[in-house]
Parts: C-alpha cells; sequence; structure tokens
C-alpha cells in the first residue's frame, strides 16, 4: 500500500486518504491534468480553487496560525496550531450530503465568558449575542443561573458556529473575481484569524470582577435592627 506523510505532523497516511489520521489535517487533492480534446470537466470545479491553492490552505488560512492548548484521548495535552483542532471537529459536520450539525464540545466557549471567545474568532454577531442574551434572559427570569444555559448552548454549537462562519467567509471571496489566488489567501487572513486583544480585555474583565467580589466581602453592609418594642404603662388599659 502506497503512503503519504502529512505536510503537518508527519504522520504516514494511506494514499487515498483525504485527511490525516493524526492530526485531521487535509490533504490537497491531486487531479490527473485535463485532456485538451475532452469537454467533461466541469469549468465550474476548475475556477472555485485558483491555481496553486489547494482547499485546505484556504481553511488554514481563514482559521490562522495561531496556537492553543488542546486535549484528546491518544496524545493529551499538546500545544499546536488551532487550525489542526478545528479540521478535527469539521470532519463532524461534513457529510455526503452536505455539511450537517453534529454534537461536539468546544471547553474555552463554555467556560470563559462565551460573548469574548466568539469576539476572539471574529464573529461579531454572535459575540453581541451571547454579550446581551444571557443578561436579558437573567432580567425575565429574575434568577442568574440561567446564564449556565447560555453558556452550555454555547459548549455545543461554538465548534458547528465557527465552521458555517468560516466556509461562508471562503465561499464570499472565492466569487471576488478580481483577487488572484495569493490575495485571496491574503483576505482570509485578514477577516479570519483571531483578535489578540479580547486576551487582555478577558484577563481586564475578569480582575475586575474579582475586584469587585472582595470589596462587597469587605464592605461593612449595615445590618438591618428591629425596633425595640414600645413598653406600654402598667395602667394602660385595653377594652
Amino acid at each position: 500500500m502506497e503512503m503519504r506523510a502529512c505536510q503537518t505532523c508527519e504522520q504516514q497516511n494511506p494514499d487515498e486518504a483525504n485527511f490525516c489520521s493524526r492530526c485531521g489535517s487535509a490533504f490537497a487533492e491531486s487531479h490527473p491534468e485535463a485532456d485538451p480534446n475532452s469537454h467533461t470537466q466541469d469549468q465550474s470545479e476548475t475556477e472555485a480553487i485558483p491555481s496553486g491553492v489547494s482547499e485546505a490552505d484556504l481553511w488554514k488560512s481563514a482559521i490562522g496560525v495561531s496556537k492553543s492548548i488542546q486535549f484528546n484521548i491518544k496524545d493529551g495535552w499538546s500545544w499546536r496550531p488551532a487550525y489542526q483542532y478545528y479540521q478535527e471537529k469539521f470532519r463532524l459536520f461534513q457529510t455526503p450530503d452536505g455539511p450537517r450539525f453534529s454534537l461536539s464540545w468546544h471547553w474555552p466557549a463554555a467556560l470563559l465568558d462565551s460573548f469574548l471567545w466568539f469576539l476572539y474568532r471574529k464573529m461579531y454577531m454572535f459575540a453581541f449575542l451571547y454579550a446581551v442574551g444571557p443578561v436579558l434572559s437573567a432580567l425575565a427570569f429574575g434568577d442568574w443561573s440561567v446564564g449556565i444555559v447560555w453558556q452550555i448552548g454555547a459548549g455545543v454549537s461554538a465548534n458547528y458556529l465557527y465552521y458555517w462562519h468560516i466556509k461562508d467567509n471562503i465561499e464570499r471571496v472565492r466569487k471576488s473575481s478580481d483577487l488572484d489566488a495569493m490575495n485571496q489567501m491574503q483576505v482570509l487572513r485578514e477577516e479570519g484569524g483571531i483578535q489578540p486583544y479580547v486576551l487582555w480585555l478577558g484577563v481586564a474583565l475578569h480582575l475586575f470582577k474579582f475586584g469587585l467580589i472582595l470589596a462587597l466581602m469587605n464592605q461593612d453592609l449595615p445590618v438591618g435592627e428591629s425596633p425595640m418594642p414600645t413598653e406600654r404603662p402598667a395602667d394602660t388599659k385595653f377594652f
């Protein structure tokens, strides 16, 4: 059996594999040279991806080259590109009949402030939704614990929402006829990736919350005292 090495982690994979069995990176599809006398080739497919740019290159440019701490049962904890993590998760949604939701879990979106993660990944509409949604829900139900439901929802849906976010960006850039291969990848890198300042914003917000809690704990709040009952004169009689 012929084998080929993954360009990301150098894992040996069968020649017919589309994704790396170790890190999940997509292999660039190899197409036979077109016969100039043949008219069976679909022209739309040849124009979908510019010459010299693979599908994996577009997705990698849109996700970015940032690294993150990741965990899986096979390899344990690792420090590797976020692109590899999302490639593994995105495979869950890709079916022969088209994209379909599949249950997955995203720890940062669930454990941290969800709106900060969506803002970090430049998903502004969902960042706004998760910024005001939990607050409005808590006010409506009169219970701040309803925010836990929002966090669970973010943990379950974050990978799928991010998949569509990247997919829509790539399709939009492909339709830009005035962009060549290199410019398309450059646009995806600029519009995708991460916003590093959100990390510092998250640290500042959590320090503020921690300081506010300490201030409330150390503050001498007035304790309500019940008024002393007025003593009735001994000769007072009630009929």
